[in-house]
């Protein structure tokens, strides 16, 4: 069986869906792997070193396309035709697909993946269990975001992040809030708190008060009159009495820090707007905003996805796809959750379909020619 790595066609994006150590993995498991030549270079990583494991590197990514039978990716395919070539209708009917195909943002290539006949998996629907924990490319993406979210917001505030003791005096420590408890805030409390930073966080999941507390953050929330937990370590809407409770606490806390990094997605797919010009107004001078949800739509109302905005003294930040920014971790870690993805369903040297398995069931997208991931239908009989 014929895995393929191609290069990300998606704007700006650095990652590769394999590394050379788990391509060697796949190989002993008993699968042939092809890599289109270039593909991992955005992530320092040469064909030689691909190469020298035993893939082989191709200079016709059409063809390879044609002929594969498992192909891993980082992003969704370009249905239609990008960069030259149209990436779904080169798949084989039957074809299997791995990746993050994020498909409620991507219902273009879900559509035309389901006509195309490719039997479609995206790791960031798996479900969040122990047994699926080491194919979590959500959670490994989002780890990686709110370190470099930190590294972001230190870089842009006037001041230092920790307090220092110098001959001209004592510099007191920077205030971080952190909106959002999951798997990237909590990444951004810690890296906050070792570059030494006082950090408050908050989130509509009361029971992360231990999770905030344990990676050195204060916990402050507020008393919900509805759970706002929608299982799986997601967060669901707030009802309109909690959301105005919300904005207050939001408004308080955002007056006090130096930096506001947020991280809020609804289901973990698309960003609630939290953080309102009124609340970025009462902030300090040289405050900086970090909004890390800009991929699900900013948290922030003044956010320009991609950009860096600049509103009264305060500098807002919307980095997309911020783990491409760190693209040889960030390679290695989806690369790993992949590796963990196909191995987990090989037998007899080939990758099984298994309609039974929950997390098959939980990541499968589009099978047998149908949408069968059922919030994707449903946004495409919306649309």
């Amino acid at each position: 069986m014929l895995i393929s790595v191609f290069r990300e066609t998606a704007l700006g994006e650095r990652r590769v869906a394999l590394v050379p150590e788990s391509c060697k993995k796949l190989m002993q498991a008993g699968y042939a792997v092809a890599l289109e030549a270039g593909a991992g270079s955005a992530a320092h990583l040469p064909d030689d070193a691909y190469r020298d494991v035993g893939v082989s590197v191709e200079t016709d990514p059409a063809a390879l396309l044609g002929n594969s039978d498992l192909v891993l990716r980082v992003n969704a395919p370009s249905p239609g035709g990008t960069q030259g070539r149209d990436e779904v209708e080169g798949m084989r009917p039957g074809t299997i697909l791995v990746g993050s195909l994020m498909p409620l943002r991507n219902l273009e290539a879900v559509r035309a993946l389901a006509a195309r006949g490719v039997t479609a998996f995206s790791t960031d629907a798996i479900p969040r269990t122990t047994r699926a924990q080491a194919m979590d490319t959500l959670s490994s993406m989002a780890s990686i975001a709110g370190y470099r979210g930190v590294l972001l917001a230190a870089q842009e505030l006037p001041k230092y992040f920790p307090m220092l003791m110098t001959a001209a005096g004592m510099v007191p420590p920077a205030k971080v809030f952190v909106v959002g408890a999951a798997v990237a805030g909590l990444q951004a409390i810690a890296t906050a708190r070792r570059l030494g930073a006082n950090v408050t966080a908050t989130d509509v999941r009361p029971e992360v008060k231990e999770q905030i507390e344990s990676v050195g953050g204060k916990y402050v929330g507020i008393e919900l009159a509805e759970s706002a937990a929608a299982g799986g370590g997601y967060a669901r809407e707030l009802s309109e009495a909690d959301k105005a409770r919300q904005r207050e606490l939001l408004a308080e806390q955002c007056a006090a820090v130096d930096v506001v990094i947020t991280t809020a997605l609804i289901g973990g797919v698309f960003a609630p707007k939290l953080i309102t010009r009124a609340m970025v107004e009462r902030m300090k001078p040289g405050a900086v905003i970090v909004d890390l949800a800009a991929d699900g739509g900013c948290n922030c109302e003044l956010s320009r996805p991609g950009e860096t905005v600049a509103f009264r003294d305060v500098t807002i930040l919307a980095p997309l796809n911020v783990p491409s920014g760190m693209p040889t971790h960030a390679s290695t870690l989806f690369s790993r959750n992949l590796t963990a993805f196909v191995t987990a369903f090989t037998t007899d040297k080939a990758f099984r379909v298994d309609l039974a398995d929950d997390i098959q069931q939980g990541a499968l997208i589009t099978h047998g020619g149908q949408v069968v991931h059922a919030r994707a239908k449903d946004a495409l009989a919306k649309a």
